[in-house]
């Protein structure tokens, strides 16, 4: 089984490259974050023509939004609040072999990292101690994936020392990650298959005109496994070269595959 997560920045934007990548790669089942549209509005019906049937949503006007779109069946949906205001940005399902799936939009946090200073910076450490909270009263095999927007490792991002200072990569977001990953027997399946130091990127920004020239690269999407998922795991792909795509998203979809 192949599983895609991917801030697609808009889906109905970006309907066109969506349905491009699920004919090249096919994947299973897809998770896409950002995707900036009320459930009333979601494009189902282009889902359901390229052969995935399976469709449910968690949608917000213009902003956030997350969807999980499978060709398997899903059940036992749930939507969680882990920003404590309603915002759309966690959905989570059941597979059909027990495996529990959950798809996370975490906060960028704003420019300035001090709660004190930028609301929004508190907000996204909030919202990863309550999935820390969350995470260690699991008991039962998940996955996690999605845009966390956090680059744990120097590795991660283009430049270590220029970005320790910038929200995405400073001590005080890895440090929560950390303790986030440390609550239950999460594998990074990104850094499972691609150890450190391997150069390992999933966003680059739009202000970047030459992206891959520049390659001023994050890791910023992840795809977690619970132990005895993850040793199940084969494969982990970062899909690069979507990056360079007509009307792409600042992210790359990643997918791990499966032998289930």
């Amino acid at each position: 089984m192949k599983i895609v997560s991917w801030n697609i920045n808009s889906v109905r934007f970006r309907l066109d490259i969506v349905g491009h990548f699920l004919r090249e790669a096919a994947p299973d089942i897809l998770c896409l974050q950002e995707t900036k549209v009320i459930d009333g509005d979601f494009p189902i019906g282009a889902f359901r023509e390229l052969g995935y049937p399976h469709v449910l949503l968690h949608g917000q006007r213009m902003h956030h939004g997350v969807a999980i779109i499978s060709r398997v069946p899903l059940i036992e949906d749930d939507r969680l609040d882990w920003q404590a205001n309603r915002e759309a940005r966690h959905i989570g399902v059941r597979l059909p072999n027990g495996v529990r799936l959950e798809n996370v939009y975490v906060p960028a946090g704003g420019d300035v990292p001090d709660r004190e200073v930028n609301p929004k910076f508190g907000q996204k450490l909030d919202f990863v101690e309550r999935m820390t909270r969350w995470s260690a009263a699991l008991g039962c095999p998940t996955l996690l994936m999605g845009d966390f927007n956090i680059a744990p490792l120097p590795e991660d991002v283009w430049s270590h020392k220029q970005l320790l200072g910038v929200v995405s990569h400073t001590p005080i977001e890895v440090d929560a990650l950390n303790r986030l990953q440390a609550s239950n027997s999460w594998v990074d399946l990104g850094r499972h298959f691609h150890p450190a130091p391997a150069r390992l990127h999933t966003w680059w920004s739009y202000r970047a005109r030459e992206w891959s020239l520049s390659d001023r690269g994050r890791r910023l999407d992840h795809q977690w496994a619970t132990a005895e998922v993850a040793a199940q795991a084969v494969a982990h792909t970062v899909f690069e070269d979507c990056r360079g795509w007509l009307k792409p998203s600042d992210h790359v979809p990643i997918m791990t595959e499966f032998a289930w």
